[in-house]
């Protein structure tokens, strides 16, 4: 399996991972906002279709005190929120939402499907606004995704902004900006 997630179009890109199980355990960490914040970011989900889903971020917890992000990156440390709207609620395998930033709205998918101990995650990110947005939105779900794994491993997560930045590199190469 490649760890780069595809690029399926313009505006898209697919992650596939395979994570600890057990499934349930899984989706609490998509769906539960202080799971979901060891990783990603917290917020509430309202665990409906139509519900609202809130995207608490604040990546300088979840990485080192010495990783510190670059220029272009230094207002998203510190907490910033999005919110968006659940479009599919399937537990424990599919949810789906909606993702607002600064007037633009892309659509967030995870997948669940249980593989003996092993649970296979397909997150797919569609409708990013440009190529700029692309780019840093696969860096961001790259090193997110590992630091998951890590999470749910019981593992040491990778630096947060410096893997970003290096990984976001190869995906803007990928993308041709």
């Amino acid at each position: 399996m490649n760890d780069y997630g595809q690029l399926i179009d313009e505006s898209s890109v697919q992650f596939v991972r395979m994570l600890p199980g057990p499934i349930e355990r899984v989706w609490d960490y998509l769906t539960v906002g202080e799971k979901r914040a060891r990783w990603l970011c917290g917020g509430d989900t309202e665990p409906t279709v139509g519900g609202r889903i809130e995207l608490k971020f604040h990546n300088a917890t979840i990485t080192t005190a010495d990783d510190q992000p670059p220029d272009k990156y230094r207002d998203m440390n510190g907490p910033v929120e999005y919110s968006g709207t659940v479009t599919a609620w399937e537990p424990p395998n599919v949810l789906a939402h909606t993702w607002r930033i600064e007037g633009q709205e892309s659509e967030v998918r995870y997948e669940l499907e249980a593989a003996g101990e092993q649970v296979r995650l397909t997150l797919t990110h569609r409708k990013m606004a440009n190529a700029e947005e692309l780019a840093g939105a696969c860096g961001g779900w790259h090193v997110h995704l590992a630091i998951l794994a890590a999470v749910l491993e019981g593992s040491e997560p990778p630096p947060f902004w410096a893997t970003h930045i290096a990984i976001e590199d190869r995906y803007r190469e990928q993308i041709g900006l």
